[in-house]
């Protein structure tokens, strides 16, 4: 799954790499610091491409809300909901079925621009965390899908099982969120693609050969550090992982 981010760009990157302007100026400071951990779990606000305004990047509460919902009772969902994954991640073998992934899958899309992410890898009964970002450092487009409640946006990652790349990281659970291309982004983002368009672009994999990863700082586990600094995304050698 994936629950921890880094966006680490500036927002000029992000709209001259994606192809979009930023919604409103006056955003432009708070997206411009950077973010080298985001936990899910806190529901961080993050940029988000949405399908129906697909040359904006806008922002978004990570963690999904039913579009039922008031924004007064998001807090209160997210509490609730902490039980489920917070709304953080969606199965996409599922997003045909759940009450709440169907509503959005066929005029909901997004593109969430991240730097990287990070994943667990389990040895001996120990998790240690992986980075993995593109091998030219430019910025990756996770597929995603949103509601809108009131002004907010809330969205959630999508997952897919692991590739051989990614099942050897994240070796429990198996699973990976699901990066675009820049052709699958645009496709992504058609609001006329049908459901076979939908699947198979969910189950093409993104060239392994453009992505690199690295053991990091367990204090990314730690509730009692501030991760959210530069020297989480630094390299950390395991010898016992030396094999991997």
């Amino acid at each position: 799954m994936c629950f921890h981010t880094s966006t680490i760009h500036k927002t000029k990157k992000l709209e001259e790499h994606f192809k979009v302007n930023l919604s409103s100026e006056t955003i432009r400071p708070i997206f411009d610091k950077p973010n080298y951990h985001l936990n899910g779990f806190a529901h961080p606000n993050m940029l988000v491409i949405p399908q129906e305004k697909s040359d904006v990047l806008a922002p978004g509460v990570w963690g999904i809300v039913p579009s039922n919902k008031k924004s007064s009772k998001i807090k209160d969902y997210y509490k609730e909901a902490v039980k489920y994954g917070g709304g953080l991640n969606a199965r996409s073998e599922k997003l045909f079925q759940h009450y709440l992934y169907r509503e959005s899958v066929m005029s909901r899309r997004c593109v969430i621009p991240v730097t990287g992410f990070f994943e667990p890898h389990e040895h001996n009964k120990k998790k240690y965390p992986f980075y993995i970002q593109g091998k030219d450092h430019q910025p990756l487009g996770l597929a995603g899908i949103y509601s809108v409640i009131d002004t907010y946006i809330t969205f959630t990652i999508l997952t897919k099982e692991a590739s051989p790349f990614f099942e050897k990281i994240h070796n429990v659970k198996k699973r990976q969120p699901i990066i675009l291309d820049e052709d699958q982004m645009e496709h992504w983002l058609d609001g006329d693609i049908s459901q076979d368009d939908v699947k198979e672009i969910i189950h093409t994999n993104y060239s392994e050969s453009k992505l690199e990863a690295y053991t990091v700082s367990k204090d990314l586990f730690s509730p009692k550090v501030d991760s959210n600094s530069e020297r989480i995304i630094e390299v950390v050698n395991y010898p016992e992982l030396s094999g991997i």
